[in-house]
């Protein structure tokens, strides 16, 4: 009995109200600023931003280019043009993303994400809620103590006009 007791709980944390599967809906019927449908996102982003934009993918570390620019400017998301990250704010983690100690305030969200079995803090677009990667308090201990790790699919570029 003890056994089918522990059981029964143990079942029930596992479904609970935190679920990936219900905190993905309440994402997707949040409003935004920036909205379009499944295939006007698809026309609009490679597959790869499509991916980890719209469907929360990771790509491969050591793979984004932005990995490695060290010009200044400001850093948008791939899906609204949204200015989420300065330049001055990017560092080296060595560990295939590009990371910055903190966001531009207010034009990132942060949520809870447990999909892979623990619990991490996830960063998306504020205006059109494109995912666009996670936060780890392993960053610069001088300044925020934070690492948002961020795909490099999921943003562009914009070099500092001189």
């Amino acid at each position: 009995m003890k056994f089918l007791s522990t059981l029964l709980i143990l079942s029930s944390l596992l479904f609970s109200c935190n679920s990936p599967a219900q905190k993905s809906k309440a994402v997707e019927k949040e409003t935004f600023k920036v909205t379009k449908t499944d295939a006007e996102w698809k026309a609009q982003l490679s597959p790869a931003a499509y991916n980890v934009l719209r469907h929360e993918g990771t790509e491969r570390a050591f793979t984004s280019a932005l990995n490695d620019n060290h010009k200044t400017g400001t850093y948008v998301c791939a899906g609204c043009n949204t200015p989420v990250f300065e330049s001055k704010y990017k560092f080296n983690s060595g560990t295939g993303w590009p990371s910055f100690d903190r966001p531009i305030e207010g034009n990132v969200a942060f949520a809870t994400d447990t999909k892979i079995g623990y619990t991490r803090t996830e960063a998306h677009c504020t205006t059109c809620g494109g995912h666009l990667g996670h936060v780890f308090n392993d960053g610069p201990k001088d300044t925020t103590g934070e690492r948002h790790c961020i795909n490099g699919v999921a943003l562009k570029f914009i070099p500092e006009k001189k």
